[in-house]
């Protein structure tokens, strides 16, 4: 079926029995039939094809619509699809950013400032954030005078100080100075005492429960 570019329904019937359509009624006249009756008989056919072509333009219409929709649905379900690709690019592109460079997001410790009553233990965060990373760190941070140590060091730095400092990548990034600074006094794990040895492991493997390592 012909597609139609225009509504039929906004046509007007023609006068035909007007002169321009003489030829038109000419050859439907006979001797039964008068040249008013073949006017008659052009508004009976024109109405009827009309009324034909209406019912075609609503079903086209109609199809129309049908398709306008199913298309506006395809593409929604497709940029739906484009978004959610991006949002999992992106958030791969975080994960290795991270795993490239975990110092850079490595989260600086929020501890309550402890008094001298505080029975719970303090280690240093230089300490923890090397483990934190993977790197080896002496067993003097756990010991009771490494612990003590990073607890007077807590009491008088600047806990909201900053450092840059290189990442794992290469990169410069702003880390807090108490993750960059080791004790002065660390003693390597060779020359510690069998009492200080002693003293460290429970308190190293305690911190490692904390932290979930």
């Amino acid at each position: 079926m012909q597609r139609l570019h225009s509504d039929p329904g906004l046509l007007i019937c023609p006068d035909f029995t007007a002169n321009a359509y003489s030829v038109s009624r000419l050859s439907l006249v006979s001797p039964t039939t008068t040249d008013t009756q073949a006017a008659d008989l052009l508004r009976t056919v024109w109405a009827t094809t009309n009324t034909a072509l209406c019912a075609q333009w609503q079903q086209q219409v109609v199809k129309d619509e049908h398709l306008r929709r199913e298309h506006q649905r395809l593409t929604g379900e497709e940029n739906d699809r484009h978004r959610e690709a991006l949002r999992l690019d992106e958030e791969a592109a975080k994960s290795d950013e991270k795993k490239k460079n975990r110092s850079k997001h490595l989260l600086i410790p929020l501890r309550p400032r402890p008094d001298y009553t505080d029975d719970e233990i303090m280690v240093s965060d230089f300490a923890l954030r090397k483990i934190d990373t993977g790197h080896y760190v002496e067993l003097y941070y756990w010991t009771n005078g490494g612990l003590a140590d990073a607890h007077a060091n807590y009491r008088t730095q600047d806990n909201e100080g900053m450092v840059l400092t290189t990442g794992e990548d290469g990169s410069t990034v702003w880390v807090n100075v108490g993750l960059t600074k080791p004790s002065s006094k660390v003693v390597a794990d060779r020359h510690l005492s069998t009492v200080e040895f002693a003293q460290a492991v429970p308190h190293m493997i305690k911190a490692l429960e904390e932290y979930d390592w």
